[in-house]
This record gives C-alpha cells, sequence and structure tokens, in this order.
C-alpha cells in the first residue's frame, strides 16, 4: 500500500513525485507514456517562451545554450531529475480504472501495460496529473477524422511541396505555418480571430508577420472550416464560401483535460468551466483522497496553468498528504 500514486508523469506530476520523496512519503508515479510525453510531442524545433528557472523543480538546476530552453533541452533535464533523484516512475503503463476499496481504506488503481498486461495498484491517496495534451479541440466539421488530418505538428520535412492548411492562430499555428514555408509548402491559414494572437512568442511575431505582409502565405481570417474533403477544405470567409485545395490539414485548435476521466471517480466538474471541484489550498477535490495538479485543474482554460505555476501545487499537496499520513499514523 502505498501513501499515494500520480497518474502522469509531466513536469508537473514529477514536481509533486519530488516533494513526497523530499518528505519520505512512499509513492509510486504510473505514466502510459514516455515521461514528459507532452514535451516530447512538441515540434522537434520548439523553444519554449519561460526561462529555464521557471521550469525547474527539486532545486536541481536547468542550464540552457541560451536564454531560452529547447525542446531537446527541457527532455534532457527532466531525464536528469527523474534518474538523479531517482524517482519511482513506471512508464508505459495506462492506468485504466481507480477505485476505494473499503477492505484495505485505499484506493485500488487498475492499469495495463504495453505488452497487455494487468496491474492494480493500492495507495491511500491518488494525484491526478494527466495534463491535456491528449484531447485537442474538435472543429466538429465533417471530414475531420480524414487519414490527412491532424491535430498534432512535429516537424515541417514530411510536407515539403505539399498543399497545407493549417487552421489556427497561437504560437502553433504560427511556428508551423513559418517552418512549412520555410522547407517549401504551399501554406493557407484560417483563423476565426480577427488576426493572429497577441500571445505569440516575441520573437515569432515578426516572422509570421512579415509572410503574412508580404503574402508568402495564404491567409484567411474571420473566417471558419466547415468541412474537410479527400482534395479541398470549405471555408466560410467574409467574403462568402470557399473551397481551399490542399494535401494535409493541420487543424491546431488547441487541447483540454480530460474531465470525463475524472468523473468516473466521483469528481465534480464545472459544467460551464470544466474545473473539477478542488480544496484551492490542498488541491484535494472532492473526493476525499483524489487530488489534481497541472493543468488539469484549470478545465477548459488550458492556457491558465503552465509548468511555470503548476509546479507550485506540488508541495501545497505533499503536505496535505502528509498530514492525513501523520493523522493516521498518529
Amino acid at each position: 500500500m502505498f501513501e499515494a500514486c500520480i497518474i502522469g508523469a509531466g513536469p508537473c506530476g514529477l514536481a509533486v513525485s519530488v516533494e513526497l520523496k523530499r518528505r519520505g512519503i512512499p509513492h509510486v508515479v504510473i505514466e502510459k507514456s514516455c515521461i514528459v510525453s507532452t514535451i516530447y510531442r512538441f515540434p522537434t524545433q520548439m523553444v519554449f517562451n519561460s526561462t529555464p528557472e521557471r521550469l525547474e523543480i527539486g532545486d536541481i538546476p536547468f542550464y540552457t545554450e541560451r536564454a531560452k530552453p529547447t525542446r531537446m533541452e527541457a527532455l534532457t533535464y527532466y531525464r536528469t531529475v527523474v534518474r538523479r533523484l531517482e524517482l519511482p516512475v513506471r512508464q508505459y503503463e495506462e492506468v485504466t480504472a481507480v477505485e476505494w476499496d473499503d477492505r484495505n481504506g485505499g484506493f485500488r488503481v487498475h492499469s495495463r501495460t504495453l505488452s497487455g498486461r494487468t496491474l492494480e495498484t493500492e495507495a491511500r491517496a491518488v494525484v491526478v496529473a494527466t495534463g491535456y495534451f491528449d484531447h485537442p479541440n474538435m472543429l466538429g466539421v465533417p471530414g475531420e477524422n480524414l487519414p490527412h488530418v491532424t491535430h498534432y505538428y512535429r516537424d515541417a520535412h514530411p510536407y515539403y511541396g505539399q498543399r497545407v492548411v493549417i487552421i489556427g492562430g497561437t504560437n502553433s499555428a504560427a511556428e508551423a505555418a513559418i517552418d512549412l514555408h520555410r522547407v517549401g509548402a504551399s501554406v493557407t491559414l484560417v483563423h476565426r480571430g480577427p488576426a493572429m494572437s497577441d500571445k505569440i512568442k516575441p520573437w515569432v511575431k515578426p516572422d509570421i508577420q512579415s509572410l503574412l505582409d508580404k503574402r508568402a502565405i495564404d491567409f484567411h481570417f474571420r473566417s471558419r472550416v466547415t468541412e474537410i474533403c479527400a482534395d479541398h477544405v470549405r471555408v466560410e470567409t467574409p467574403e462568402g464560401p470557399l473551397d481551399i485545395p490542399c494535401d494535409h490539414v493541420l487543424a491546431l485548435t488547441g487541447y483540454h483535460p480530460d474531465t470525463s476521466f475524472l468523473e468516473k471517480l466521483g469528481v465534480q466538474i464545472d459544467l460551464e468551466t470544466g474545473t473539477p471541484a478542488h480544496d484551492e489550498t490542498t488541491y484535494e477535490t472532492n473526493v476525499p483522497g483524489i487530488y489534481v495538479a497541472g493543468v488539469v485543474v484549470s478545465g477548459f482554460d488550458a492556457n491558465r496553468i503552465f509548468i511555470e505555476n503548476g509546479r507550485l501545487q506540488a508541495p501545497r499537496i505533499a503536505d496535505a498528504i502528509a498530514s492525513r499520513m501523520a493523522a493516521r499514523v498518529g
């Protein structure tokens, strides 16, 4: 019986593990993919908007070559943290269910490994730090599930010489448009807003604006995709409907946490905000012994919590679990 089981080995889940280990609290971290899998799935050339010290956990310095860390540097850093602190992470093991066991006075966590082996882990508390990157915001239009449509962008090379429609107007859309143009793709941006987001990274904004000003890429603002077909995208523009020929569609419209998993645990979800019911000081939900950490706390507003502030929840969660343990033992 562990004192805690953390579901998710992203930076915030790892930060909770660090704090539990500091307090000598037996725990385990279960991750369905690799550690910090969201960062792994970021574009290969991505540069963070944060400075390295704001991504640090466990008081282990994060050294970078430049002022802003790259995706590769972040992957190296978090591997170093897990290795150096010997955090108890079990990778490639997906949690399938969590249930309360009256006989043992704790939770029974059911999981399955890549090879199909089923496991059960007992823990007195469960910390849900599952992030959001597995659940893209769907467009809800016909053709969205066609094979040439994706909600993720990794690298520009596969799109050389291709006609690509990018849907979105935030950092991910801007960076993808710049990369694809540089490798020789024909790019069209479609965004429902009047312009690109004002939150685009400072070093990205001049490049994307230059491409727009020079008409080096096509773009349609105040527009929305109404249908995706095999060889074109149907768009409703201010001037009327338009069919845009394309070979690939990158629907970079953001992501959201999996609230359905929390609901199965009995956690109350605000229908309007998607925010799980929780104590702001301990991050314990309305279900005693179930905690939330990281971006899952923010509900539908996934931009409210990042690594920078999500990692700061960890000491409070660890203190709350330590108090529960002390009260039981005492």
